[in-house]
C-alpha cells in the first residue's frame, strides 16, 4: 500500500480553498474512485486520467486507485482537479517522487491524449494558494501569464501530463544532486517553440485596456457634465431622467473615463471576478474601471448571480469597482431593481441556496437612465406626449421608492438644443479627471484609517456629528427639506455627502451654505421630474 498528496484548489464563490488530494493503490480489482464530495465532472476524471496516462507513456497500475480530495467535507465541482488528481495517482504508483509533488498545487483540466488544458478562475485559485503559504504552483500554459499576476509564487506552466511527470523528475534529480549530466538541455517547464500558441517566460502579463470615450463628445449638458464629475469625484449613484437622445448613454458611457485608475489590489480583485467568469482576455489585468451595461431582459440570475449547479457571480459583481448602467431602467423586472438595494447599499451580495451561501464582491457606482414616459415625448409641457396620464405616471413610479432614495444624484437631462450644439465641445475626460483625481486625494488623506475610501462610503452618523461634519448654518435649507418631509432622512445624508464631494472638488475643507445647496438642487430635479 502506498501513497501519494499534492495540493489543489477549489473556489466556493470568489474565495478559494486549498485542498489535498490524498491517493492509494493497493491490491484489487482495478477500480478508480474518487472520494470527497466531487461533482458528476469531478467523478469522471478517473477516466480522463486513466486515458491521458496511456498517451503520455505513464500508464496507472492496473490496481484499486482511491483519490480523497480533503477536507471531505467541502463541495468539489469542475475539472480543474484533474491534473492534481492525476499526479497524486501517479506518485503513490512511485511514478513520480512523492515528496517533490507534496507541497505543490496543481491546476488544470486534461484531455484524453494528456494535454493540460486551460481553466476558468486560475487568479483567484492561484491567489488562495498563495494566501495559504504555497509557493510553487502548476497551472495550464495558457493560463500562465494570469497566474503571474500573484507576486511571491513561483508559476510553472503545463501543456501535457507527460511533461509534468518529465519536470518533476528533472526537479527531483537537480535537489538530489545526482547525475547531472542527465539535466542538459531545455528544462522540461520551458515551453518549446514547437508550441506557438502558448505563451513564454517573461511575457508581459498586463496589457493596455481600451480607451473609453471621451467626455468632450457630449453636446452641452452642463448641469449633467457637473453632476458626472460629481458622481466620479466621491462614488456617487446616479439617475437621469430625460427625453431620447437628449445624451444620457452618453454620459454613462463616458463616467469610467473620469475614474482613477485601480490600485493593485482591486485589479487584482476585478480580474479575478472576470477570470471566474471566463471574460478575461489572456494576459491582460484588468486596472480601469469596469463598466457594465446589461439589457433589459436579463434575468435575476443573470445580474444577481447564481445559475444551476455551482454559483457564479452575476452582472453586477462583473461591474465591481465600476460603473453598472441600466438603460431604461423602468423595463426591468421590478424583482430585478429590488434586488440591486442590498448591494448598492452594502458593496456585496449574498446569493443562498439550499447546500450553500455564497457572498460576491458588487461595490459599483449605479447609473440608471429613463425616458420619462413610454413615448419618450412626456418632457417639458409634454403636448407630443401620445401616453395616458396614468401610464405616464406608472412608468417613473416603477423606480420610486426604496431604491431611488438611495441614489444620491437625481436630475433631468433636457433635450439638446441649437444653442448647446453650437456652444463647442466641452472640456475633455482628462482634464475633468484631473480634478476628480484631486478631490480623491483629498478624501484619502481624510479617511485615512478608516475602512472608508470616498464620500459615498461614509454614514450618516459620521456627516452629522463626525469633527469633519458639515456645521448646522450650512444644513438650513436642507433642515427645512427634511422638516416638510421633501427628504427622507437616508436622502438627508446623501446630500450631506453630495456637498462634502462638491467641496472636494473645490479643494476640501467644511461644506458651505451654497455646496449644500448644489447637492441638493442636483438631487431635487429627478424627483420633481417624476
Amino acid at each position: 500500500m502506498t501513497l501519494g498528496r499534492t495540493g489543489a484548489v477549489v473556489l466556493t464563490g470568489m474565495d478559494g480553498a486549498v485542498v489535498e488530494a490524498e491517493a492509494d493503490v493497493a491490491t484489487g480489482l482495478p477500480t478508480f474512485l474518487i472520494v470527497g464530495l466531487p461533482d458528476a465532472a469531478c467523478r469522471q476524471a478517473a477516466d480522463r486520467i486513466r486515458s491521458a496516462a496511456a498517451h503520455s507513456g505513464v500508464n496507472l497500475p492496473t490496481r484499486k486507485i482511491v483519490v480523497n480530495l480533503s477536507p471531505a467535507s467541502l463541495p468539489k465541482s469542475g475539472s480543474g482537479l484533474d491534473l492534481a488528481i492525476a499526479v497524486a495517482a501517479l506518485a503513490a504508483a512511485r511514478s513520480l517522487p512523492p515528496a517533490q509533488v507534496a507541497g505543490v498545487v496543481h491546476l488544470g483540466e486534461l484531455g484524453l491524449d494528456g494535454t493540460v488544458r486551460p481553466v476558468r478562475g486560475v487568479l483567484p485559485l492561484v491567489l488562495a494558494a498563495a494566501r495559504a503559504g504555497v509557493r510553487r504552483v502548476v497551472v495550464p500554459a495558457a493560463n500562465m501569464q494570469e497566474a503571474s499576476l500573484v507576486p511571491d509564487v513561483e508559476v510553472l506552466p503545463a501543456w501535457s501530463l507527460g511533461q509534468v511527470v518529465a519536470g518533476h523528475r528533472a526537479d527531483a534529480i537537480a535537489a538530489s544532486g545526482q547525475c547531472q549530466s542527465t539535466l542538459e538541455g531545455p528544462s522540461p517547464w520551458e515551453i518549446p517553440d514547437a508550441l506557438p500558441d502558448l505563451p513564454r517566460h517573461g511575457a508581459a502579463a498586463v496589457a493596455a485596456p481600451p480607451v473609453p470615450p471621451d467626455l468632450a463628445d457630449v453636446a452641452g449638458q452642463e448641469e449633467a457634465r457637473l453632476a458626472l464629475e460629481i458622481a466620479a469625484a466621491g462614488g456617487h449613484h446616479l439617475f437621469l431622467v430625460g427625453p431620447p437622445g437628449a445624451g444620457k448613454t452618453m454620459l454613462a458611457e463616458r463616467l469610467p473615463s473620469l475614474l482613477p485608475p485601480l490600485t493593485r489590489a482591486d485589479a487584482l480583485e476585478v480580474t479575478s471576478i472576470h477570470s471566474v467568469l471566463g471574460t478575461l482576455p489572456s494576459g491582460i489585468l484588468v486596472d480601469r474601471a469596469p463598466f457594465v451595461a446589461p439589457h433589459h431582459g436579463a434575468s435575476m440570475a443573470a445580474i444577481v448571480g447564481g445559475g444551476s449547479g455551482a454559483v457564479r457571480p452575476g452582472l453586477i459583481s462583473q461591474a465591481h469597482r465600476g460603473v453598472l448602467f441600466l438603460d431604461e431602467a423602468p423595463e426591468f423586472r421590478p424583482q430585478v431593481l429590488q434586488a440591486l438595494r442590498q448591494p448598492v447599499e452594502s458593496g456585496r451580495v449574498v446569493v443562498a441556496r439550499a447546500r450553500e451561501s455564497v457572498c460576491f464582491p458588487a461595490q459599483f457606482q449605479l447609473v440608471l437612465a429613463a425616458n420619462p414616459c413610454p413615448c419618450g415625448k412626456g418632457h417639458g409641457k409634454g403636448r407630443d406626449c401620445t401616453c395616458h396620464p396614468r401610464a405616464r405616471r406608472d412608468y417613473l413610479g416603477r423606480l420610486v421608492g426604496p431604491l431611488l432614495d438611495r441614489v444620491d444624484l437625481q436630475l433631468q437631462v433636457p433635450a439638446v438644443t441649437l444653442a448647446g450644439l453650437s456652444s463647442g465641445p466641452g472640456e475633455s475626460s482628462a482634464v475633468v479627471a484631473a480634478r476628480v483625481a484631486q478631490a480623491r486625494e483629498v478624501q484619502r488623506v481624510r479617511y485615512a484609517g478608516t475602512p472608508w475610501q470616498v464620500n459615498a462610503h461614509v454614514p450618516g452618523s459620521a456627516l452629522r456629528r463626525g469633527p469633519d461634519a458639515t456645521p448646522s448654518s450650512a444644513r438650513v435649507d436642507l433642515d427645512r427639506a427634511l422638516d416638510r418631509g421633501v427628504l427622507t432622512l437616508r436622502g438627508y445624508d446623501r446630500v450631506l455627502r453630495l456637498a462634502q464631494t462638491v467641496r472636494d472638488l473645490a479643494g476640501g475643507g467644511v461644506p458651505r451654505r451654497d455646496d449644500v445647496g448644489t447637492a441638493l438642487t442636483l438631487r431635487a430635479h429627478g424627483a420633481v421630474a417624476i
